[in-house]
């Protein structure tokens, strides 16, 4: 079992707040993480899977009635965006009898997109993130090119061989499609325009979003595609990297850009099912660069926000770490047989007065016989 790293940040939430929440994407690892969780907890722990039917009925006839049973316990709450109004419920509960560690939550979507969860926790609830495993997290039997190639989910990426890792990627996919999305926010999707947007996505990774060109190709509107983009954002499959354009005199860019958060899912839309394939791809450069956004995202400190940086005269850099305001690193990725820091790059050093920068810069030649 790999350990994961946000379990001590658990741990340490749950002494502190009445609630804690730790949300992320479905077969991401929630659930064994809590149950880890709850062996170190004093005191007795209910466990309510709500995708169960059982544990669903128990509090569909009467929520509040059934929870005020427990005061003195820890209640687990696992999927709950298959009941978003417990969170409303909760608030009142909680303030009732104030202590930490009262529930313990886990969610699949974010609470911002879910139906009948419009009650602010606001004070009495910590949201801790739990991404696919990151590269801070692997074990020494796990190399960084098998990760890049499967991701981190963690059925896939301890899989056997690469090719039941991506038979059960393309099934996790179609069943997101499907089944998932539909069910987490409560919305109906069209799955044969979702199942294009998702083949099509692979190819738009790293690039910046033009929401009238995907349009076009979808044949539907611009409205239809931003929400599509917002509730995949919401299940925690894309992220949008913001531009930063803060009082800078420049004419910029201003739309994100797109990416796939999990490395081995844009590997199974484009079908690629090995490192030699990887390396020899045309779209292995924007792979590589999606890559490293990810890890970053999943491993950078709260305090700092992630963007990109470009104008229309050709200054680029990939990755602008800001606290607020200020500019701490911009970093440039590149993956090539000669890979180089570019003229934009240093333009952008310039643009942005940045004294710290980082470059990955990686051979295409050492991905080849990993």
């Amino acid at each position: 079992m790999i350990t994961r790293n946000i379990y001590s940040t658990v741990a340490k939430a749950l002494k502190r707040f009445p609630a804690v929440a730790i949300l992320g994407p479905r077969q991401v690892g929630k659930t064994t993480l809590v149950k880890q969780v709850s062996k170190s907890l004093k005191g007795e722990v209910l466990f309510l899977d709500l995708e169960k039917d059982s544990d669903y009925n128990k509090l569909n006839r009467d929520a509040e009635d059934f929870l005020s049973q427990y005061v003195k316990s820890t209640v687990v709450l696992d999927e709950i965006q298959r009941m978003p109004s417990l969170l409303v419920l909760l608030r009142p509960l909680i303030d009732e009898n104030r202590k930490p560690a009262r529930y313990l939550i886990t969610g699949s979507a974010s609470p911002d997109l879910l139906k009948g969860a419009t009650e602010s926790l606001a004070g009495r609830i910590s949201y801790l993130h739990l991404y696919p495993i990151n590269v801070m997290e692997l074990p020494e039997k796990i190399s960084i090119h098998q990760h890049w190639l499967r991701g981190g989910f963690p059925v896939a990426l301890t899989a056997k061989s690469n090719d039941f890792a991506f038979d059960w990627l393309g099934n996790f996919i179609t069943n997101y499609i499907e089944r998932d999305l539909p069910n987490l926010f409560d919305v109906q999707f069209s799955p044969i325009l979702m199942k294009k947007m998702w083949q099509m996505m692979g190819h738009w990774q790293s690039q910046i979003i033009n929401l009238e060109d995907i349009s076009r190709s979808l044949s539907v509107g611009a409205t239809t595609v931003k929400r599509y983009f917002d509730f995949l954002e919401g299940a925690f499959i894309i992220h949008r990297l913001p531009p930063f354009y803060v009082n800078i005199n420049k004419r910029l860019v201003k739309a994100p850009k797109l990416y796939i958060l999990d490395s081995g899912m844009l590997h199974r839309l484009l079908h690629i099912t090995s490192n030699k394939e990887l390396a020899g791809h045309p779209f292995s450069g924007a792979s590589w660069e999606a890559y490293v956004v990810s890890q970053l995202i999943y491993n950078m400190p709260g305090h700092l926000t992630a963007y990109f940086y470009r104008t229309h005269t050709g200054a680029e850099c990939d990755v602008v770490l800001a606290q607020g305001h200020i500019i701490k690193y911009c970093i440039e990725i590149k993956l090539g047989k000669t890979p180089s820091v570019s003229k934009g790059f240093y333009q952008s050093l310039a643009d942005l007065k940045c004294k710290k920068c980082i470059c990955d810069m990686q051979y295409i030649t050492s991905i080849q016989n990993p």
